[in-house]
């Protein structure tokens, strides 16, 4: 089994699925004026302002890989009952230790996990389901380490703050970071199958990301490869990634291949991760990987994403759309 994301591990029954039409339901990040400064305060302030009082929400990290530089850095927001809450104006801030220099504010935009009707799942959309992330989309993390995290909120009645679960830069050195070569994989493909789809596919119904073997492509043409297992998640995130992954692969037809790779050995979870997944060095999942026509990662998104953010992220591999 693999490790699953904190978003989950914190809130093991909340599902976070896709549903409705695309794009409803984002907003851009709110102003960081908006939000008290970090200048000349320790986290310790920060998380201790006169103007802010303890919120009663839960702020859960969904991202869990982090390297020296520019990171992306998703997280839930939910009340204790395990109710998501996709309306709430947050900023993030970070620091090294409890005496040094404040990141911050970092504010988060809000992702829709929807896609339109004829991409959705079968069985996608129940009651309860989270129709978003929170994203901010640059978090530049200058060492290796555990460092402190503390969010903002901006509440009905003002201010509201909480800790965060410490993320920790550099656990994870194996896994592709942008700039590497791609590890070469073979992808089993629906030819290899004989048209039986299900032996390679978890969704349903299959999708249609299983044309190309990654092997062949790499290299040549621009990849978009996608490791999830939209009925085995351990996130429960990887229906909605699937949905919109084929969404955007449509749209970029002889541009560039998409290919879903799934997670477990026969689609068993006893059975251990695929070799394809140890080669990446993965330990969650979902992972998307954005390759160039030259085999060099441009771009990687670990956990959920929206239709908008993913189609940002083409613009990597595919300059002009």
């Amino acid at each position: 089994m693999l490790r699953p994301l904190l978003a989950l591990a914190c809130l093991p029954l909340l599902l976070l699925a896709g549903c409705g039409g695309s794009d409803e339901g984002s907003r851009p990040a709110p102003s960081a004026t908006e939000f008290p400064s970090a200048k000349g305060k320790t986290i310790g302030d920060v998380l201790h302002d006169p103007g802010a009082k303890p919120t009663k929400l839960v702020i859960a990290p969904a991202t869990q890989t982090f390297d020296v530089g520019e990171n992306r850095y998703a997280f839930g927001v939910f009340t204790r009952g395990q109710e998501q809450v996709d309306d709430a104006d947050v900023a993030l801030y970070f620091a090294r230790d409890a005496k040094g220099p404040v990141l911050g504010p970092l504010p988060a935009q809000v992702s829709s996990l929807e896609t339109k009707p004829a991409y959705r799942a079968r069985g996608a959309g129940g009651p309860g389901e989270a129709t978003t992330v929170y994203v901010v989309p640059k978090v530049d993390f200058d060492r290796n380490g555990p460092w402190l995290a503390v969010a903002m909120l901006k509440g009905p009645d003002g201010l509201e703050v909480s800790r965060v679960p410490s993320p920790v830069v550099g656990e994870f050195p194996q896994i592709p970071q942008v700039g590497d070569k791609a590890p070469v994989i073979h992808t089993p493909t629906a030819a290899d199958v004989g048209g039986d789809l299900a032996k390679i596919d978890t969704r349903v119904p299959p999708d249609q990301m299983h044309e190309v073997d990654f092997a062949d492509a790499v290299g040549k043409k621009p990849i978009v490869l996608v490791f999830a297992t939209p009925a085995l998640c351990q996130t429960r995130v990887c229906g909605p990634v699937v949905d919109e992954a084929q969404q955007v692969a449509d749209s970029y037809e002889g541009k560039a291949d998409f290919i879903h790779m799934e997670v477990y050995n026969d689609n068993e979870i006893a059975k251990g991760a695929r070799p394809q997944l140890q080669a990446f060095n993965l330990e969650s999942e979902p992972w998307t990987f954005l390759i160039d026509r030259n085999g060099i990662v441009r771009d990687r998104i670990e956990g959920a994403f929206g239709v908008s953010e993913l189609e940002e992220a083409m613009r990597t591999i595919v300059p002009g759309g």
